[in-house]
């Protein structure tokens, strides 16, 4: 009973020859890095977009004219006319020659005193002025007309010298006023404009400083 005992545990450890056992671990055997595939390239599928660039004209020279209402002092209001040529040095300064023409109305005395002709202006009633300016466009934009139409546009100041002819005598003029422009293509600008012509005068028998106010509507085309 003992040595049954005493052989019971050496029987855990025992194994017979023919029991079935696992082949032993073996390390795998180091791949071949010259043999190795190439690392494959995956390539997005992305739907790319058809992009349409602007064409927008590099010309500097622009040429137009303006129609427009001009207030002269005591001679009443009155349409006026005329053309500018500019020349656009950069995106932001230009220089602009311009000329127009008005005709004066009656003054305070002649209407009210009808037939009376004090400035001897008889039926000659025309008001010629030319200037040259310097302007600088600031806040460039866009200004959308519904859904689908944007049209470039940018506000401008400008300011110069000249002259104003009426009544057989030129008055040296300073000039400056401010505008709005806008760009239905890439040819052609249409813009609202105001500006102040300032000369002394000494036609009422005094010299005065004189405003006259002018607004108007120019259309114009770049070369």
């Amino acid at each position: 009973m003992l040595a049954a005992t005493t052989a019971l545990p050496g029987c855990a450890s025992f194994r017979w020859p023919w029991h079935d056992e696992p082949p032993p671990a073996t390390e795998p055997a180091p791949a071949d890095a010259d043999n190795a595939p190439p690392p494959r390239v995956i390539e997005p599928e992305v739907e790319r977009r058809k992009i349409k660039v602007a064409k927008i004209d590099q010309e500097n020279i622009e040429v137009g004219g303006f129609y427009g209402v001009m207030s002269v002092d005591d001679f009443g209001s009155n349409p006026v006319y005329g053309a500018t040529l500019t020349y656009h040095v950069t995106e932001d300064f230009f220089f602009r020659a311009e000329g127009g023409q008005t005709k004066l109305g009656m003054t305070s005395f002649e209407i009210l005193n009808p037939g009376s002709d004090p400035l001897n202006l008889g039926t000659d009633r025309r008001l010629t002025y030319y200037g040259l300016s310097i302007g600088y466009n600031f806040l460039p934009g866009e200004v959308f007309i519904g859904r689908n139409l944007a049209m470039n546009s940018a506000f401008y100041v400008l300011g110069g010298v000249g002259s104003t002819k009426f009544a057989d005598d030129e008055r040296f003029t300073l000039n400056f006023g401010a505008g709005y422009r806008i760009l239905p293509t890439d040819w052609l600008a249409v813009s609202i404009e105001v500006q102040d012509r300032v000369y002394e005068s000494d036609i009422f028998g005094k010299n005065e400083l004189v405003n006259n106010l002018e607004a108007r509507l120019g259309l114009t085309v770049f070369f």
